[in-house]
C-alpha cells in the first residue's frame, strides 16, 4: 500500500477519576477549549488544529501511559515554542513536572495530570 486510507489522528481518550475536576485542570492549566460535556465524556479542543482529546470517566486504576521495565512511559506528546515558560507555568499551578531535558538539538520534559497520567512536552 502506497498511501494510508488514514487521513490524520481525530482524537485520543484519556481516562480520569473525576471528569469536572479532570475538565477543569485541562482547560485552566493546559488552556484547551471544552467544546462539549456530558456525564459519559468531556471533550477538548486543542487551538485550532483538528486535534481533539476526549476525557473518559472510570473508577478503574488505568491510564493513559504505559510501562516498560515497570518504568512509566508517555504516550500523549504535546508541542510548546515556550517551553521553558510552559514549565515554569505548571510549576505554578502545582503540577508534578520532571526537569527540563536535552536530547538531540530538542528539549522535553514530563509532567501529570491530576489523574496520574504521564504527559510529554516538548520542542
Amino acid at each position: 500500500m502506497s498511501k494510508s486510507f488514514i487521513d490524520q489522528v481525530h482524537y485520543i481518550r484519556i481516562p480520569v477519576k473525576d471528569l469536572d475536576l479532570s475538565a477543569q485542570w485541562y482547560s485552566d492549566v493546559l488552556g484547551l477549549q471544552v467544546l462539549n460535556t456530558t456525564e459519559e465524556r468531556v471533550i477538548l479542543k486543542v487551538n485550532e488544529g483538528p486535534f481533539l482529546l476526549i476525557l473518559v470517566p472510570t473508577k478503574d486504576e488505568t491510564f493513559a501511559h504505559f510501562t516498560i521495565d515497570n518504568k512509566q512511559e508517555f504516550s500523549i506528546g504535546f508541542t510548546s515554542p515556550e517551553l521553558a515558560k510552559f514549565h515554569q507555568h505548571l510549576i505554578d499551578h502545582q503540577v508534578k513536572v520532571d526537569e527540563i531535558q536535552e536530547d538531540n538539538g530538542h528539549s522535553f520534559f514530563h509532567f501529570y495530570d491530576p489523574n496520574g497520567n504521564k504527559l510529554q512536552v516538548h520542542w
